[in-house]
């Protein structure tokens, strides 16, 4: 969207203008060029999207999608192509290994659940659709991330903070790295209760049309139920799940 004139619009109006050059420029000053607002009336804005959760600011003073702007995208994209075309690959998965299957898109630095079919097991997993969690964080994020260039894990690793929620939750940056690498040579990633105590999971990535990772696939499970040499035993078959949607969408190298 094109500057604006500042007086000829209703509040209403400034306020998406300014939401939407903050999704794409995280910087105060390029929001400010963006929109063509005053920069007073540019930082109130945000302070409000900030104050209700739509952004929210990192430690260099970067404005980042907030939780409830990456609730609501991924609430949208539950519905876009990839959740019909990965749908069948899904059901076909969680009957295979027994277990709950998720897809996730990459929305910045977090991977956001598009997708959930739960077994016949009585439990059910801790996930929502349209929730969202850190890459370096589970499993999902890190079969994202561990596709990306090493400055950008650590560029990726400065701005979350590698913050601990749980024990096991990768802190070190070195660890992350490590971690990563071992993701990119065995093609998928584990989370041995990262995320959430308790549970486990074996994530694989999912390539669009270009060969970008922008989504992931992972089966998960009670630790008391799967060890993890259960979990890299049904690698392949989620390895196999991701090239599946991944040539769904158009991508002819599985």
């Amino acid at each position: 969207m094109s500057a604006q004139p500042d007086l000829a619009l209703s509040a209403s109006a400034k306020t998406l203008i300014v939401l939407e050059a903050a999704i794409t420029h995280s910087r105060f000053t390029d929001i400010v060029v963006k929109t063509g607002f005053a920069k007073a009336t540019t930082h109130r804005i945000l302070a409000t999207l900030v104050q209700f959760g739509y952004l929210v600011v990192d430690r260099d003073g970067a404005y980042l999608p907030g939780p409830k702007a990456l609730l609501i995208g991924g609430h949208a994209m539950a519905d876009v192509d990839i959740s019909s075309v990965a749908g069948t690959v899904v059901e076909a998965l969680v009957e295979s290994t027994g277990c709950t299957v998720h897809v996730a898109i990459r929305i910045q630095d977090s991977a956001v659940y598009l997708l959930r079919r739960d077994s016949r097991k009585p439990y059910r997993m801790n996930s929502t659709v349209g929730a969202s969690l850190p890459l370096y964080m589970c499993g999902l994020g890190k079969a994202i991330l561990g596709w990306e260039t090493e400055p950008d894990i650590l560029a990726h690793a400065q701005r979350t903070g590698l913050t601990a929620r749980t024990p096991r939750t990768i802190t070190d940056v070195d660890e992350l790295l490590a971690d990563l690498a071992l993701t990119r040579a065995r093609g998928y990633a584990l989370d041995d209760e990262e995320t959430d105590p308790g549970v486990r999971c074996v994530a694989a990535p999912i390539r669009d049309q270009s060969g970008e990772v922008a989504y992931a696939i992972s089966v998960s499970t009670l630790s008391l139920e799967h060890t993890m040499a259960d979990l890299e035993a049904m690698a392949p078959d989620v390895i196999e799940a991701a090239g599946r949607i991944s040539a769904a969408l158009g991508n002819a190298n599985r």
